[in-house]
């Protein structure tokens, strides 16, 4: 898996992998450095619209599909895109953006994330875009 590879060259102190296969299609894993936990995903390029979209969520006790719950969040969220670049979003804005769920939000299952270089953006997409730029990392 590609972000993996990226996550090995980001992380030296790399700890053990987890897998998680309600978003493999994303290359969903959560990992630990140094203490600190971390999701990842790999989001992707979509041809309609502009972004790259992702795609994060669990099973509830049901086995119904639902945002990830903020209290159980790990510390960050990794989402690489397609050329290697990254988002990490640190459990205070994914709340602050609404990703993840409290008691009095529902969360998200899915975003697209818009890259400082992504041009040609609708109102919204640029408003989102401007949120998630100090997210934004060059792995390079």
């Amino acid at each position: 898996m590609q972000s993996q590879q990226w996550l090995k060259e980001l992380f030296s102190q790399l700890e053990t992998i987890q897998q998680e296969p309600q978003n493999a299609a994303y290359e969903g894993c959560t990992f630990t450095v140094e203490g600190i936990s971390y999701r990842s995903r790999l989001a992707k390029r979509t041809p309609k619209k502009a972004g790259y979209f992702v795609a994060f969520w669990e099973k509830d006790a049901a086995g119904v599909n639902q945002a990830f719950y903020a209290n159980s969040s790990p510390d960050y969220l990794l989402i690489f895109t397609e050329d290697g670049d990254y988002f990490s979003f640190p459990r205070a804005a994914l709340l602050a953006l609404g990703v993840v769920q409290t008691a009095t939000k529902a969360g998200k299952m899915a975003m697209r994330v818009y890259p400082p270089h992504e041009q040609g953006l609708n109102k919204t997409a640029t408003i989102t875009q401007r949120k998630q730029a100090p997210y934004y990392k060059k792995r390079r």
